[in-house]
């Protein structure tokens, strides 16, 4: 009946536009204030949309009243509805009847959780999402919109500096939102590789997504914290992770296979590139990443996991409107515990490490490698060893072939890890017994490159051991499948680019087609000229976003004095207006000469040398022009 139903209504909406659909489905969802008849729904939705990737079912549907928020699961059979009271903030389970019909409903397809502004408590969800793929028949989303609601009707409570406020906290929580690379499943945990779930308990696989997932990988952890205390609600509640997906279906000699890349941002010292940098006193790395990479081939899963974070000791960066600010290692601290701890958690979580240390070994960068490598020697434990690599030096003059030098000093210890194989029939052949931990100075455009030189040597071995590759074969020989690798890998380093330094990565011309071409140096250059203007002028506002997102700071709605107000100093405004002017004063006396050439060069020469002048103190004084952070202490920072 319902798909006798299902295929007449869709013949009728076959040719409207995907918004006339969408608001004639709401329509029918709320008409006369009765019950949808959601198999109707499904139906229609189903016929239409099978084939179209980037359209979901909703999970749950929103109804909204003045007094609450209800999110009503969509499951076959399920009556629970979670009813959030919008003047206690109070979370309870209800049923489907108590929903009033007056209550104005929308799809919505997962819960980020609640945060509380200077206006009060507000719910995060999921609007839109579209399909990534499917890791072993469970789907996996990108969510690609979302809904910030108040549970305040008015804001009419709010003094006109407070409102300014939380607009200026509403807009941090958009753009943090508005940042590509949200993932979720309703049904996998995205956030633990192959191996540490064919490790668990069976206790283990019966816990909820929210209980059993990784809490360095679930980057609304913060905004669950209500939800994880009442474990009955768990399932409206969405762990989301945070970085890059890819899936490929692909064939080689005629042998099809899934292949996955699956990059895992950690949420514990998250920020943006100048401002979070080495450790914090937990041990937690700036810019930690973990990547995995997949292979499923007639029911055998394999899987190779790395690992990159910053230099794991306490130092700094600072943005000063230079180009390349100098490292500044902390001298009031000791090292050595924080150092500790990060590897006593990575041995923990991953076996054995092999540090890849790609920074340069000349110039301001030399002490960190330099460092790095007596801390090590220092710790005199058996389970890290060290490799330095000086990446730039070595790959100079487009001499990129000798990225094998470090491939080949690199092999005997990559045999050794081996990588993670589990057969059809669920039993485990092989583990991985440790982890290669990348790191430049960002941990971005080179740690990739080499990143992507380990993974195929892994996936060499791995396509030749489940029968894919015939003997002697190479996958460099396989052109179809080169590209997608390369593609895949290029577009995972433009992914943690843009998360951690505002633009897309450096070198991706290497990653896609083996070799560094011209167009790519001129791309590189404005990449490098965007990521100065952000790193500059607007990631201090991009690190309080992620601060408040996180939990790093919580809004204090009787907070006196918000740190959002900071006074600048005098010579914040009026030292880049005297420059311009100085400088426009310049140009003009040399358009419009004097009388004589010795009074033009005159004026020229003092306004040159007042602009001059003028731009040396700017530079000189650089930490007091650039954007920076208002919302956690500099301490916490460094």
């Amino acid at each position: 009946m319902a798909a006798a139903a299902g295929t007449a209504a869709a013949a009728a909406y076959a040719n409207l536009k995907l918004d006339d659909i969408q608001n004639e489905l709401l329509h029918h969802l709320s008409k006369d204030g009765g019950e949808a008849d959601w198999p109707v729904v499904s139906w229609v939705l189903l016929v239409l949309f099978e084939d179209q990737s980037d359209i979901g079912f909703p999970q749950v549907l929103r109804h909204i009243t003045p007094e609450k928020f209800y999110v009503e699961a969509c499951d076959d059979g399920a009556d629970d509805v979670l009813a959030i009271d919008r003047v206690s903030t109070e979370v309870t389970l209800t049923v489907k009847k108590d929903v009033p019909p007056s209550a104005v409903t929308r799809p919505i397809y997962g819960i980020l959780g609640t945060i509380r502004l200077v206006a009060g408590t507000y719910l995060i969800v999921i609007t839109k999402k579209k399909k990534v793929g499917e890791i072993f028949s469970h789907a996996i989303w990108k969510a690609t919109d979302f809904d910030i609601l108040s549970y305040k009707k008015t804001m009419l409570h709010l003094t006109d500096i407070q409102l300014q406020d939380n607009k200026v906290f509403l807009s941090m929580l958009s753009h943090v939102l508005s940042v590509d690379g949200f993932y979720f499943s309703t049904t996998y945990d995205l956030t633990h590789t192959l191996q540490r779930l064919a490790n668990t308990s069976p206790e283990f696989q019966e816990m909820s997504l929210l209980e059993r997932a990784d809490p360095r990988f679930v980057w609304n952890g913060h905004l669950l914290r209500e939800f994880a205390a009442q474990p009955e609600i768990h399932r409206f509640a969405t762990p989301v992770m945070h970085g890059f997906i890819t899936m490929h279906s692909c064939s080689i000699n005629g042998k099809c296979f899934d292949w996955l890349l699956v990059s895992r941002r950690s949420c514990f010292r998250a920020g943006v590139r100048y401002y979070v940098r080495g450790i914090d006193s937990e041990g937690h790395a700036a810019n930690f990443v973990e990547t995995e990479q997949i292979v499923h081939y007639k029911g055998s899963k394999a899987s190779f996991v790395q690992t990159r974070g910053s230099i794991p000791f306490f130092w700094s960066q600072r943005p000063n409107l230079k180009y390349k600010p100098k490292p500044q290692i902390s001298k009031s601290v000791n090292h050595m515990d924080g150092f500790q701890r990060h590897f006593d958690s990575q041995i923990i979580s991953y076996g054995k490490q092999m540090i890849v240390n790609l920074v340069n070994q000349k110039g301001s960068e030399k002490p960190l490698e330099q460092t790095f490598a007596k801390m090590v020697n220092s710790m005199a434990n058996g389970m890290v060893r060290y490799v330095a690599f000086d990446f730039h030096k070595e790959c100079s003059r487009m001499r990129w072939d000798r990225l094998q030098i470090l491939m080949d000093q690199l092999a005997e210890q990559q045999d050794e890890f081996s990588y993670f194989l589990v057969d059809s029939d669920g039993k485990i052949v092989t583990q991985q017994e440790g982890i290669f931990r990348s790191n430049c100075m960002d941990c971005l455009d080179r740690t990739n490159v080499i990143q992507s030189l380990l993974a195929r040597r892994s996936l060499q071995a791995q396509l030749q051991r489940l029968g894919v590759l015939h003997v002697g074969q190479r996958i460099e020989e396989q052109a179809d499948f080169e590209k997608i690798y390369k593609n895949a890998w290029a577009d995972n380093a433009n992914a943690c680019a843009k998360q951690y330094a505002g633009t897309g990565a450096l070198k991706t011309d290497y990653t896609r087609t083996g070799k560094r071409t011209q167009w790519g140096l001129i791309m590189d250059g404005w990449n490098s000229l965007i990521r100065y203007y952000k790193n500059n002028f607007s990631d201090g506002f991009r690190q309080d976003a992620i601060d408040l997102f996180l939990g790093n700071y919580s809004v204090d709605e009787v907070e006196p004095a918000s740190p959002l107000h900071v006074k600048k100093d005098w010579k914040f405004l009026a030292l880049p207006i005297i420059m311009v002017v100085a400088f426009s004063m310049c140009i003009i006396c040399l358009l419009m000469a004097g009388d004589t050439w010795t009074e033009t060069l005159a004026y020229v020469l003092f306004w040159g040398s007042a602009s001059f002048g003028t731009f040396a103190i700017i530079l000189y004084n650089g930490k007091d022009f650039v954007d920076a952070p208002k919302l956690v202490q500099k301490e916490k920072m460094d």
